[in-house]
């Protein structure tokens, strides 16, 4: 199953992923400044194992999204801890294709994944939280209806010091108030 928007396709995660740039974004140091990879090298056993691990779960989908223009490969976005008990995931980001920054595709693959969240999965939350420093994240969160919840400070190691993560939150209700329904 693929879900579509104008601009993009989004597959779930799959081996065919391993031959485009994938591997390469979690080795780079832009791409990793505010995330949890970065800090070891980032192998291709490593991208087979985490795939075939993601196929299995039942508690979170990567979702690969592809520029329909091109039938490129740009990132990937995924509903992780999935709770279906308190309906409620973690919406988590990485877009690797640095040309491709800054044009409104997290904002846009973003809204594809809360409708599949909301409406195919029936969840009445998500959350996510970024690197303080964030600010791309935190302005993607706010388009999207998401409001700061809290901080959490020194709750990631990165770069050889503690950092604050700001924590975001959409309620289902807030969301159908807030944003047109796409």
């Amino acid at each position: 199953m693929n879900l579509d928007s104008e601009n993009l396709t989004l597959k779930p995660l799959s081996f065919d992923e391993l031959d485009t740039n994938y591997i390469n974004w979690l080795n780079d140091a832009d791409t990793c400044k505010y995330n949890s990879h970065g800090d070891a090298v980032y192998t291709r056993k490593m991208a087979e194992e985490f795939i075939e691990n993601i196929q299995k779960s039942k508690n979170c989908e990567v979702w690969a999204v592809y520029l329909k223009s091109h039938n490129h490969h740009i990132g990937n976005i995924s509903l992780q801890n999935i709770d279906l008990k308190n309906r409620q995931a973690e919406i988590a980001y990485l877009f690797g294709e640095k040309q491709y920054w800054g044009r409104g595709y997290a904002t846009e693959a973003s809204k594809i994944l809360i409708k599949r969240a909301f409406e195919d999965l029936k969840l009445h939350r998500l959350y996510f939280g970024t690197h303080i420093d964030n600010i791309a994240m935190q302005k993607v969160g706010e388009k999207l209806g998401f409001q700061k919840e809290g901080l959490l400070k020194d709750a990631q190691y990165k770069n050889g010091k503690y950092n604050d993560i700001v924590r975001y939150g959409l309620i289902q209700q807030e969301r159908e108030i807030n944003l047109p329904i796409i």
